[in-house]
């Protein structure tokens, strides 16, 4: 009879075999996961300044590729809206990663229609809600206020954002050539995570959000995405709010 040592190779191998080839050795930087969500206002108003508004999404996307320690899988998600008898809501871009990022132009999509902030916000959670990410920031850039929602209020907004937050999922308000918060400030945003920006500040302001998600999405502990007296004079939020 063989001895139990003789047979141990042929007991552990299969063992060894099932672990998977994915497991980190214990101290080794893990991979992060992170999910972004850009809504964009492209109603009419927006038509001025519509170039700097993609351009800055673009940039986004881009600031992303160039930080790679500690690893980080991002997946992001653009939707522009409007209302015409009804919200419009169009998906450009769906868990797109940065390196796989194709710029957004204005073919794809140009500014119309009215504003039904309220309804979009509400579509773009849902959408985020049935992802389930353990992580993820949403981004809402408008230039304007709310006047044309049919089906969400912003007490059901807020309802929602309230839960969104309660999972550490971060939410940001960005007023393109804008500086009025009372819509973000009425579904619960505070003041440190909404912000003025001006049409020649877009794309500084969102390569340094693209840092500050990059941040949070890596971090072990909170580490909240909020705009200091810093990202504020690279935005030109004084000079949006003079224009007010």
């Amino acid at each position: 009879m063989k001895s139990i040592f003789a047979l141990l190779p042929a007991l552990l191998l299969p063992l060894l075999a099932a672990i998977p080839a994915c497991a980190t050795a214990p101290g080794a930087d893990a991979s992060k996961e992170l999910q972004v969500y850009i809504l964009l206002d492209r109603t009419g108003s927006m038509e001025s300044i519509w170039d700097e508004a993609l351009n800055s999404v673009n940039a986004y996307a881009d600031e992303l590729t160039k930080e790679q320690t500690p690893p980080l899988d991002v997946e992001i998600s653009l939707a522009v809206f409007d209302a015409q008898e009804g919200l419009q809501f169009d998906m450009l871009r769906r868990k797109a990663t940065p390196e796989s990022w194709t710029p957004v132009t204005s073919e794809e999509a140009s500014p119309r229609g009215m504003t039904p902030l309220f309804d979009a916000i509400g579509a773009m959670l849902t959408v985020a809600e049935e992802d389930k990410p353990e992580k993820a920031v949403i981004v809402v850039m408008t230039d304007g206020l709310e006047n044309a929602s049919r089906e969400m209020t912003k007490e059901t907004v807020k309802a929602r954002l309230d839960k969104a937050r309660e999972k550490g999922w971060e939410v940001v308000f960005l007023g393109a050539e804008f500086g009025n918060f009372d819509d973000a400030a009425s579904v619960g945003v505070s003041a440190a995570k909404r912000m003025g920006v001006s049409k020649d500040g877009m794309e500084e302001t969102m390569r340094r959000l693209s840092k500050k998600s990059r941040d949070y999405g890596v971090a072990q502990d909170a580490a909240p995405i909020e705009f200091d007296d810093s990202d504020r004079e690279a935005a030109g939020e004084e000079d949006v709010k003079n224009k007010q």
